[in-house]
């Protein structure tokens, strides 16, 4: 991923929160991709892809004109490892 793109407030309080930023899709690669991080041990969280109001000069990245009008069919996928559970001496046994 390109470091030089530029990030959300909202991005910045994922990424705080221990999410990592993965990719974007719609369907039926989105429920795949959920099905395949879920299956390898992860945490997964959707964000709708907001309009980017700016296209950077640099490149795409960070610009969503090429989505234009279907925005609400994509979701930005996150990804963190899952929290490990406690396990008690009764769900041993």
């Amino acid at each position: 991923m390109n470091q030089t793109r530029g990030t959300s407030e909202r991005e910045r309080e994922l990424t705080a929160n221990g999410w990592t930023r993965q990719f974007l899709a719609n369907e039926p690669r989105l429920s795949e991709a959920v099905e395949l991080y879920q299956t390898i041990g992860y945490e997964v969280h959707l964000e709708p892809l907001t309009r980017g109001d700016e296209i950077d000069p640099q490149g795409c990245e960070g610009c969503t004109t090429c989505f234009d009008g279907f925005e609400d069919e994509y979701k930005v996928i996150y990804t963190r490892p899952k929290k490990e559970k406690l396990v008690t001496q009764e769900e041993l046994w």
